[in-house]
Parts: C-alpha cells; sequence; structure tokens
C-alpha cells in the first residue's frame, strides 16, 4: 500500500484548517500539491472545526505510512490556524507563515526552534500560500499529542532535537528501508563500488541518517560510505563477495547492540533483542549482580548505559567494549556461514550525543586510521 510521510499528513491537516478559518465547509480528503509540478495527491483528514468565535480552526488528521513499519503509524496531528495582524511583514516571502512546533513537537535544543526539514517547510508554505491575506500572517501551531511519548523510542537526542518528534522527511513517499526492494538497490550499489579501479577495498557500512549524517561529518570519505538501512546480515555476505578487505560498521549504539546478539535485520519491529543482549553480556564479563538488576531497571539501552557510567565507570568501559567486540565477531560468523572470505570487520559506535564512544579491536584499528579518536 501507498504511504506518505509525516510533513504530508502535517501538511493535509493544516490545509483544512485554512479552508475552515476562510470560511468553507469541511471536506473529508484533502489534496496536496509539490512545487516542482508533481502529481499532486489526496489523503483523508480526520476532523476540523471553527474555535475561539471563529479567530481559530483546528484540523486533525493521522499519520498513515502505508506498509513501512514506522514509528509515526497512526501518530494523531493536530494543526491549530489563525491569523494575526502583521501589517509589516504581510508581503514578506519568509514571515507570512509562522510555524509553531506545539506539544510532542521536537525543537532543536540550542535554538529552541521547530525542528524541520526543508521538505516539510516548503511543502506546508506552498500548500497554504493561497489562503494569505494582506495585513495578516498566518500562525500555525503543529501538536503531536503522543510525541513525547514516542520520541523516547528514537535517537532525536544525538540530533539535539528535544521534548517530541522531529517533522523531518525528504520526499512525499515513504522509503521502506526493510523492503526487498531497498536491500537490492543497496547491494547493487555496493557492487558497482567495488567495481570501481580505485576502490582500495575498504568500505563504511552506516546504518541509517543518523549514522550517514555523523560519519560525513566525522571525516570518513564519502566515496567509501555505504547507507545499509536495516539489511545488515545479506549486505555483508555481499561485500565479502564482492572483495572487500576491511569493512567498518559504523552507527548508533541502539542499532549496533543487536548485531552482538546475532540479529541481523535491525528493523525494532521484527527483533528487539537489545536488553537481553545487554544483561547477557553483563554476566559474561562479570558485572555484580547489584549492578545487573540496575540495568534490568531502565527503559532504555540508553537510559542503561547512564545507570552503569554513573554506577562503576570501569565496568560500564568494560561492558561496551565487550559488545563492540561481540558485534565483530558476531559479524564475521554471519558472513562466513556463506561466504569464505577473509574480510575483517570493525564496529564503532556513537551515543546519543554524537560522540564516538565504543569500538571493537579491528574498529579502533580502522578508526585510528582514518584519523578519529573515541571520547572517553
Amino acid at each position: 500500500m501507498r504511504g506518505f510521510t509525516l510533513p504530508v499528513w502535517v501538511t493535509a491537516a493544516a490545509k483544512s484548517a485554512a479552508q475552515i478559518l476562510d470560511g468553507h465547509p469541511f471536506h473529508s480528503q484533502q489534496t496536496i500539491d509539490f512545487p516542482d509540478d508533481k502529481e499532486s495527491i489526496v489523503v483523508p483528514i480526520r476532523s476540523a472545526s471553527i474555535l475561539n468565535h471563529s479567530r481559530m480552526a483546528i484540523a486533525i488528521s493521522h499519520c498513515d505510512p502505508g506498509n513501512c513499519l514506522d514509528i509515526t503509524r497512526g501518530l494523531e496531528i493536530w494543526t491549530c490556524l489563525q491569523f494575526v495582524r502583521n501589517d509589516a511583514t504581510a508581503n514578506s516571502l519568509d514571515s507570512w507563515l509562522n510555524i509553531i512546533p506545539g506539544y510532542g513537537v521536537g525543537k532543536l535544543s540550542l535554538t529552541n526552534q521547530i525542528s524541520i526539514s526543508q521538505f516539510a517547510r516548503e511543502l506546508i508554505t506552498y500548500n497554504l500560500q493561497s489562503f494569505r491575506k494582506v495585513g495578516y500572517s498566518l500562525e500555525l501551531e503543529i501538536i503531536f499529542p503522543s510525541g513525547k511519548l514516542l520520541a523516547e523510542k528514537t535517537s532525536n537526542l544525538s540530533f539535539g532535537i528535544v521534548d517530541g518528534l522531529a517533522l523531518i522527511g525528504m520526499q512525499a513517499e515513504v522509503q521502506v528501508s526493510a523492503s526487498p526492494q531497498q536491500l537490492e538497490q543497496t547491494i547493487s550499489s555496493l557492487v558497482k563500488r567495488c567495481q570501481e579501479p580505485e576502490f582500495s577495498g575498504f568500505i563504511t557500512f552506516v546504518v541509517g541518517e543518523n549514522g550517514l549524517n555523523l560519519a560525513l561529518q566525522s571525516g570518513i570519505a564519502s566515496k567509501n560510505i555505504i547507507k545499509t538501512g536495516n539489511w545488515i546480515g545479506p549486505l555483508l555476505v555481499a561485500a565479502a563477495k564482492s572483495g572487500v578487505k576491511e569493512l567498518l560498521l559504523f552507527g548508533y549504539h541502539g542499532k549496533l547492540i543487536k548485531l552482538a546478539g546475532g540479529v541481523f535485520h535491525t528493523h525494532h519491529h521484527l527483533a528487539d533483542n537489545r536488553f537481553e543482549t545487554l544483561i547477557s553480556l553483563a554476566f559474561k564479563e562479570g558485572l555484580p549482580f547489584a549492578l545487573i538488576k540496575d540495568l534490568e531497571k531502565a527503559k532504555s539501552i540508553e537510559e542503561a548505559f547512564t545507570i552503569l557510567e554513573n554506577k562503576d565507570i570501569r565496568f560500564a568501559k568494560k561492558l561496551w567494549a565487550r559488545i563492540a567486540l561481540e558485534i565483530e565477531q558476531r559479524s564475521v560468523e554471519y558472513f562466513q556461514r556463506y561466504q569464505a572470505s577473509s574480510m575483517e570487520i570493525g564496529a564503532v559506535m556513537f551515543d546519543r550525543k554524537r560522540n564516538l564512544r565504543w569500538a571493537g579491536i579491528y574498529g579502533l584499528k580502522q578508526i585510528n586510521s582514518l584519523g578519529l579518536i573515541l571520547q572517553d
């Protein structure tokens, strides 16, 4: 089933609220237009109503990413819209629309501004421009009632995003990172890279946009980077078959820890062995029983790490070094089941503050060769 990203559903609700505020009747479907002349799409709206003696309107939609297993599935979206008199800036292209992050919507911690992608901002602006009024600006407040709770299950904090879900998305349709088609495309990209005359034999696998963003910022040559999505296992085999000699697994610890437990498809809807892996390796590393009981009470891997680091930094370093080493060893065991190869695999993990923190034996060797340093 065709699915759409969060910006589409926010835009649809905003447009519905604008129509109600402009005196039009409610319609249960909204047409979303695109500035690049792409074909318009039609999406459903749950409800809309006038508020505050016709000075404000609210509309509600529910995010539907289609067949994609996405955390935003079913997310309720409220958009509150009102006109604010603003004679000085009413005709300004940049100031006629003010987008406000309401409850559950992510904000940038450094500026307290809404965390919104350029695509989302442009889509909202394009679809509301026909409702502009001389002498007024439009004030749009976006609310995700369950946004704060859902944000706890994401790595938003590693991007400096607080208080809720970021309004991100680079296109209208959801790209399904768990789909076989996406895997085929990534393998094809990998094979082509390895066939290039200047290929050195070294490849970095990054997991998702978060890993890609930090890898590029850290100075890892973009030519050597392959964004994996969730299909880690088959890509390891493809890398071995393609003649890769050294492979660096680079990602957020909440993703890569799954590999330490033998799970090589990292989407949380398919398997989530993180706590079991953490506790098992804590026992194997000989951590005190009292500390392990504290870890079991944590609500997230990040919280477990914080608890351990605060209680005993030595055990924290020992456990994460073991996890990184386990990732390397399990990854080698995985691809060697299907492909004879001497490919060397290193693992490097970063935390929610985007600090490079942990590496296995080979991972440390590889990042040292790149001039990178782990933070204590």
